[in-house]
């Protein structure tokens, strides 16, 4: 005769019980203890005859519903000649994709020999990835990588890309441990390019850039809440350094009387000393960081956890936090550029000499021994004032008037005319 189901009324967790166990069929018990709490089990016998106990979980928790359900999924397990407890063990050995992501980008490291490959790696599994970081590895499906893949698929080809890679990696070796079986949803030739259209052709070019425009409005938001990766990533904008520049920035570079931060060749691309001339509001968020910092201020300007340097991610967070993921930190080099080429007088020289960049031949550098920093300063004031105040800068850039040096320059009014001519 077969074993009698579903004993326990449906109001059974509503009931006056004794303490003790209490049959619904089919290997599950209701347990009541002496104090009165409620949870349900799944007893069977294991090797030898050994009686094993499977818990389910707390009767406040798991319904009678779930709980039968349960118990039906454990009957079935030991029908196949498996052991339920184990199966279940095994289940909660199984790690989310999130921490198996975590794992492998702490096992790669060592073989990394730019910082930037684990800070590129980490924003795509917090950022691109976030929806399954908390989905356990061997339950992430092909559906789950389409959804991170779509939105990009078209507008950003070469971030796709990058991200399909890393999110098969990341299942390929979860496979190679053990938490998965079965073919990689993530995976491309015969499964997803059966699936997604023709991706616009991979492009390695310009950083995305934030018109100039609409800088002035994205640095007013980025000011209002002044953490050590906003003030990073304004302080770069500002400066319009590159990310890793400001992120590396020391307090030793700082030459505060002449207004200047002083990076050393070693940490830039070029090879080459280049001077920056600090605005009155780059040299604020110097103050602010290092009150913020107080005691625990460490050489690092902008430190981050256990006093090293931002991730790369940081200053990449925020543009995601403000609606600004289509662009990147250092599109804002971009955007300074292009203000200063269509809106204002400064020469060319002296725009590309604020990026560090070198310009005209061979002969003509060698003639050309100068920085140009103090119609530099001039430009960057204007920058600043035009963040600050972008209907009002442009006439004051052509006319000059109301520009100052920041605290530790000279105080006098300065004229944009002087920082036009020719060097």
């Amino acid at each position: 005769m077969a074993r009698t189901l579903n004993k326990l009324p449906s109001n059974v967790l509503t009931q006056k019980l004794p303490p003790g166990r209490h049959a619904d069929g089919g290997n599950l018990y209701l347990t009541v203890s002496p104090a009165g709490a409620r949870s349900w089990v799944f007893l069977y016998r294991g090797p030898r005859s050994r009686k094993i106990e499977m818990g389910l979980g707390p009767a406040r928790d798991v319904p009678l519903s779930m709980a039968r359900e349960k118990a039906t999924a454990a009957r079935r397990l030991l029908a196949e000649g498996r052991s339920p407890l184990e199966a279940k063990r095994a289940e909660q050995a199984v790690p989310t994709f999130g921490d198996a992501a975590d794992e492998l980008i702490e096992t790669m490291k060592p073989s990394w020999k730019n910082p930037k490959h684990r800070a590129q790696w980490e924003m795509t599994m917090l950022v691109y990835a976030a929806s399954v970081r908390e989905t356990r590895v061997d339950q992430v499906q092909t559906a789950d990588v389409l959804r991170i893949l779509r939105p990009l698929w078209q507008t950003k080809p070469e971030t796709a890309s990058r991200v399909r890679g890393r999110i098969e990696r990341v299942l390929d070796s979860a496979r190679a441990q053990g938490h998965r079986s079965g073919e990689n949803p993530a995976r491309w030739k015969g499964h997803l390019d059966q699936i997604l259209p023709k991706r616009a052709k991979l492009t390695r070019g310009h950083h995305a850039a934030m018109p100039y425009s609409q800088v002035p409005e994205f640095v007013a938001r980025l000011r209002s809440v002044p953490t050590i990766s906003n003030l990073a990533l304004e302080f770069t904008i500002l400066c319009a350094a590159r990310s890793g520049e400001a992120r590396g920035a020391l307090w030793t570079e700082i030459d505060r009387p002449g207004g200047l931060w002083i990076v050393p060749p070693a940490r830039m691309k070029e090879g080459r000393e280049h001077r920056v001339p600090l605005t009155q509001r780059a040299l604020e968020i110097l103050d602010l960081v290092a009150r913020l910092a107080g005691k625990r201020q460490c050489e690092l300007i902008f430190p981050g956890l256990k006093k090293q340097a931002l991730a790369d991610s940081s200053l990449a967070k925020p543009m995601f936090t403000l609606g600004a993921s289509e662009y990147t930190p250092h599109g804002f080099r971009s955007s300074f550029r292009d203000w200063a080429g269509d809106t204002t007088d400064f020469a060319r020289e002296v725009a590309e000499a604020a990026l560090s960049h070198l310009v005209g031949d061979d002969s003509e550098r060698a003639y050309r021994r100068g920085d140009a920093l103090e119609k530099r300063r001039g430009l960057m004031i204007a920058w600043e004032q035009f963040l600050r105040e972008p209907n009002e800068t442009l006439s004051k850039v052509r006319h000059g008037i109301d520009l100052r040096f920041p605290l530790g320059t000279p105080k006098r009014s300065l004229d944009v005319r002087e920082f036009q001519a020719d060097s």
